[in-house]
């Protein structure tokens, strides 16, 4: 074959190809780019099922599928924790501003797909829930007292661990438990409970005295104010 007559029979090759070379993909074969992702289901397997739990129950970290939790915490706030992290604990910055994988979008992506995945409508908490952040400041000898009325039954009279029924339950006195979990994290806990371990939340009675009446947003605060004094000082 001439040359004169090559680039026609390429051209042609080509066109007979769908105008993509040969080892070219096709465009709709490419991948999506990682950071144009928006998918929930896709975006929280991979960046957050490995410590909150593939169903957002039962990891190391805090349980995500929640309704409870979902309810009081802001919607800023989820925004805030995905774009910054917790500073001092395992929960690491998520947006690219900040040195993350993830942009803005997709930090709102997660942030949204939380609450309409796991969330609750409002009628499912009780009107005088405890507000998820702090109000006010808490006191240590109240917490004391809170804790043996709200708490003890299960994690012992000083927080070194007990008994459900025959389920061991851990120590929250614990330096390394506690230098992992915030205060915030402490708080959230006190208030939702960890319905996968079968925790109850600020209100729930199973375990608790048959006098038992809902935590209030004071108690709440005292038992944080308890927990956060047996911290290391190290992690305080």
């Amino acid at each position: 074959m001439t040359a004169r007559f090559v680039r026609p029979v390429v051209l042609l090759a080509l066109a007979a190809a769908g105008c993509n070379p040969p080892g070219k993909p096709a465009p709709k074969t490419i991948p999506d780019r990682p950071d144009a992702l928006v998918d929930f289901n896709v975006l929280y397997a991979t960046h957050c099922a490995g410590c909150h739990g593939a169903d957002g129950t039962l990891g190391p970290a805090p349980p995500l599928n929640d309704p409870l939790f979902l309810r009081i915490v802001p919607d800023a706030e989820l925004v805030k924790v995905l774009t910054d992290g917790r500073p001092g604990t395992p929960m690491a910055p998520f947006a690219q501003a900040k040195g993350g994988p993830l942009t803005a979008a997709q930090v709102k992506v997660l942030a949204d797909g939380l609450k309409t995945k796991w969330g609750a409508p409002p009628t499912s908490a009780a009107p005088d829930v405890p507000a998820y952040a702090l109000t006010g400041k808490g006191d240590v000898e109240n917490g004391r007292m809170a804790f043996a009325m709200a708490c003890a039954s299960c994690h012992g009279d000083k927080g070194q661990g007990g008994k459900t029924g025959d389920q061991p339950v851990g120590a929250i006195n614990d330096p390394a438990y506690l230098a992992l979990s915030s205060n915030q994290v402490l708080r959230r806990y006190v208030i939702t409970g960890r319905a996968d371990l079968g925790m109850p939340n600020y209100a729930g009675k199973t375990g608790r005295p048959h006098n038992f009446s809902a935590l209030t947003e004071q108690d709440v605060a005292d038992l944080t104010a308890l927990l956060n004094s047996w911290r290391s000082p190290a992690t305080k």
